[in-house]
């Protein structure tokens, strides 16, 4: 029996799990991120210009409104994928779904890569990049929320670790974007270096996650899950065969926690429900402003043209993924508030107030500017992000904490496809909030 056996959990040596568990973080949204940061690249290839009779150019002949078609078809297949992945995950093994879908993502890239020194119509190169931007996403859902279920099996300092790789992602991302910014390649090589770099760490996630329950430390909690269901099995057999020799000892039904099958998605979306929305109010806060209204903050220094080149990549970018990731390990310092206390709902409903204070900025051609100084949009930047990575990796290792073994990989599914239902209700909002100021 599990329970009679010597099971204290193995070393971590040398934090090998914590640092595979780190990178596997890092290689889920890193791709994606790099992505972003190439939408010049593709702007710039979708453009066709109006070459006139007399020889001139004139305004392009289409806009292809990339961005927007990108914003779509990333959030959709995102959301779409993410919920299937909640209710299909027990009929495809885990280890298959992870492996399939970084192979599918590091074969997508590697042709994104490859079509960038290739000359193709706009038409053509629109089509085929809208078509990878929503393979990419699609498989991408499936990715973390299979990874995040994974991740719920293991000690909560390790869904920590999972966000807090995901935040470093952006800051590679943004550190990429102001390289391009300050040095002299052309663009083309730029964006060459921005997809093999995504491709190599597709690859470096796949091996660490093969090499993963290769370890002690990883096969102990990975594998405990099996052993639990097979030791309640047992006991539920032993206590059948003695209610038969006995059937007046004890007429109970077995009660949910005795019970060795998995529970329901709905019985455990009962017991997670207030995480849930909770990563679900985080994440729909967060996009309503950011980038679309961040973006658009100035610097009052113009006069310095240094300065005002670099201004939205640093106190935009930077500063949100810098202080996000910092956000993202606090938890393994402190967790407060607990995952009981009530304050837990209403520091998470207390970001809404990031929304009016972000508007407030001196953003460009806003009808009213309350802190036009660079120094008040950096603060409240930097609380806003880290705000941000605290409370959603609360939520992501608070939910796990809910509901039995078994049930840690419907959690963290679930938890997933709620994330990413707050980053699709905040990009749709952006919308609005984009046209107030």
């Amino acid at each position: 029996m599990w329970n009679e056996k010597k099971q204290s959990p193995p070393a971590d040596r040398g934090q090998a799990v914590a640092l595979i568990i780190f990178f596997l973080g890092l290689g889920t949204l890193l791709p994606w991120n790099f992505f972003i940061t190439a939408s010049q690249y593709f702007n710039e290839r979708l453009t066709v210009p109006n070459v006139t009779s007399n020889g001139t150019v004139g305004s392009p002949t289409k806009d292809y409104n990339y961005d927007s078609w990108m914003a779509l078809l990333s959030q959709l297949p995102l959301l779409l994928f993410t919920l299937l992945n909640s209710f299909v995950y027990q009929w495809v093994r885990e280890r298959i779904r992870v492996a399939f879908s970084l192979i599918v993502i590091f074969f997508l890239f590697s042709l994104t890569a490859a079509l960038v020194p290739v000359a193709m119509q706009p038409d053509t190169f629109f089509s085929v990049t809208m078509a990878t931007i929503w393979f990419i996403n699609m498989f991408s859902a499936v990715l973390q929320g299979s990874l995040f279920g994974v991740v719920g099996l293991l000690p909560p300092r390790y869904s920590t670790l999972f966000m807090s790789g995901q935040g470093l992602a952006g800051i590679f991302a943004a550190v990429a974007m102001l390289c391009s910014i300050l040095s002299k390649a052309d663009k083309s090589s730029a964006a060459l270096g921005y997809f093999i770099t995504p491709c190599v760490a597709t690859l470096g996630t796949l091996l660490c996650y093969l090499l993963l329950p290769h370890l002690d430390f990883a096969r102990f909690y990975l594998s405990r899950a099996e052993c639990d269901e097979s030791e309640k099995s047992q006991e539920l057999l032993s206590s059948t065969d003695k209610n038969m020799l006995n059937p007046e000892a004890n007429g109970k039904f077995v009660s949910e926690e005795e019970s060795p099958e998995r529970s329901s998605v709905m019985a455990v979306f009962k017991k997670i429900w207030v995480m849930a929305l909770c990563v679900t109010c985080v994440f729909a806060v967060s996009l309503s402003v950011f980038p679309v209204i961040t973006v658009r903050v100035q610097t009052v220094y113009k006069d310095n043209a240094a300065w005002d080149k670099v201004f939205t990549c640093v106190c935009c970018f930077i500063v949100f993924n810098a202080m996000d990731l910092a956000g993202r390990s606090a938890p393994s310092l402190v967790q407060w508030p607990s995952k009981e206390s009530v304050l837990f709902p209403v520091a998470v409903l207390a970001r809404l107030g990031f929304i009016p204070l972000l508007m407030l900025c001196n953003v460009e051609n806003s009808r009213f500017v309350l802190f036009s100084h660079d120094s008040a949009f950096v603060v409240i930047m930097a609380l806003f992000s880290f705000s941000n990575g605290y409370l959603a990796s609360l939520c992501m290792a608070y939910a796990p904490q809910l509901v039995r073994c078994k049930d840690c990989e419907t959690a963290g599914s679930l938890m997933t496809f709620f994330l990413v239902l707050g980053l699709a209700l905040g990009a749709s909002l952006s919308f609005l909030l984009g046209k107030l100021v």
